[in-house]
């Protein structure tokens, strides 16, 4: 009987020590876990503070990519070479990786095939050390960052680039509004009565001073936008009732040039025409014989300046605006076709050349002009220069679903490109200038 006990109590014994071991074994290896996931946290760090610094160092070198390489017959000093350019960024990006830990670092531009890229991608691969002596073991990792220059956030429809109209008013149902708008109003209000329809004017012209009053009671920039970047401003804008006439208004008002500005507000239509280029960001076209002038940027191909000058008198849009899309389209090549299937200088799918009526998208002179058309409803339709370039290459639909530039790297850089070229041109933007911040 003793010697049961005494076996019993040696298994026992067995038992604990297994036990204990299993707890240190175990202990050992979340600490090895906890090690890891610190590291991997500080590897992360390094790559976002490396790809920030890299873009940073980009935007403010990015004007220098738009002087020109000559003036005068001699080098400006002022000009960037795009090789220069990448290579400052490479230099910023792998100098702040190193300075917080990072060793094996590789850093790429994902457009590096564009005449400016906006984005920089940091790769920190150094692997990660777990344990001590004999169990030390070499763990492979990494952390990956990306950064781009981009349009701005705030790049919505309520940032056209005109202050608040000065002209005369007039008023129907006695709100204020643009006289043309009031005509256009007349127009829509009759067609809606004969269909039994009644609108009525719930809003229109408001000052900025009346906006900072309407913001101060609603501070919701969803719902009511801050002074200074309401379309009312602009006298063009109604908010028009009741909601039995939101389906009306929806299937008829853009026969009377009203659009629904804001998926979310069935209420809110603002007046395109007329509206030119002007509540944009841009001032008319200035007037040119086709030769270079200050509307017609340096870049332009000789042979293009009066096809692009014709379309911008013609459709009142920039000839800036048309000359940097070309350049960023297409790089002036009357023959490009791109893998999605985009053709000609301006870089038409089929479909849409065939809805502005431009039956060869490989006629240079003739898609210049659609493209002008097309920038000239898309300006009208979202009032503001990115939400149209935005548009113009992602299409209307998505820009219309936030008011914004959507989140598709490939159009935000198509949007930042040509920011960055009118910017260069001289051309000031409303909203324009680009912001540096980690691609989620």
């Amino acid at each position: 009987m003793s010697r049961v006990r005494r076996d019993e109590r040696g298994q026992a014994t067995v038992l604990v020590l297994g036990l204990a071991m299993a707890v240190l074994l175990g202990a050992l290896l979340l600490g090895a876990v906890a090690q890891g996931i610190g590291v991997k946290g500080e590897q992360q760090r390094a790559a976002d503070l490396a790809a920030l610094a890299g873009a940073r160092a980009m935007h403010e070198a990015y004007p220098r990519l738009f002087e020109p390489a000559v003036i005068g017959g001699r080098a400006n000093r002022a000009h960037l070479e795009r090789a220069e350019y990448i290579a400052l960024g490479r230099r910023a990006a792998v100098a702040t990786a190193r300075r917080n830990g990072a060793r094996d670092i590789a850093v790429s531009m994902p457009d590096a095939r564009t005449f400016a890229p906006v984005r920089i991608r940091v790769m920190v691969r150094d692997a990660i050390d777990l344990g001590a002596g004999r169990a030390r073991e070499r763990l492979k990792a990494g952390a990956r960052a990306e950064a781009e220059l981009a349009p701005p956030a705030g790049a919505s429809l309520a940032q056209p680039g005109v202050g608040e109209y000065k002209g005369p008013l007039a008023h129907r149902q006695g709100k204020p509004m643009r006289p043309d708008v009031a005509a256009a109003f007349d127009r829509m209000e009759a067609a809606a009565r004969a269909d039994g329809v009644a609108l009525v004017v719930v809003s229109g012209f408001r000052s900025n001073a009346e906006q900072a009053a309407l913001f101060v009671r609603h501070p919701d920039p969803k719902w009511v936008a801050p002074p200074g970047r309401s379309l009312h401003r602009l006298g063009t804008e109604l908010d028009l009732g009741p909601s039995s006439a939101y389906g009306w208004l929806a299937r008829n008002a853009e026969r009377f040039h009203f659009v629904q500005r804001y998926s979310w507000e069935p209420w809110h239509y603002g007046y395109t025409l007329n509206a030119g280029t002007s509540s944009v960001g841009f001032g008319a076209p200035k007037a040119s014989d086709g030769e270079r002038s200050g509307s017609m940027p340096s870049f332009v191909p000789a042979r293009f300046a009066a096809p692009i000058a014709r379309a911008a008198r013609r459709w009142n849009v920039s000839a800036a605006l048309l000359a940097a899309q070309l350049y960023a389209e297409s790089n002036f090549n009357p023959f490009a076709r791109s893998p999605a299937g985009a053709q000609g200088i301006a870089q038409f799918m089929p479909g849409t050349a065939r809805s502005l009526g431009l039956r060869n998208p490989f006629d240079a002179e003739a898609a210049i002009d659609a493209q002008a058309h097309l920038m000239r409803d898309l300006l009208r339709r979202f009032g503001a220069v990115p939400l149209a370039l935005a548009a113009y290459n992602a299409g209307p639909a998505p820009v219309a679903a936030c008011a914004c530039v959507p989140p598709y790297p490939e159009t935000r850089g198509y949007v930042a490109r040509i920011l960055g070229l009118l910017g260069g041109a001289g051309e000031a933007v409303a909203g324009g200038g680009l912001e540096v911040h980690l691609v989620k």
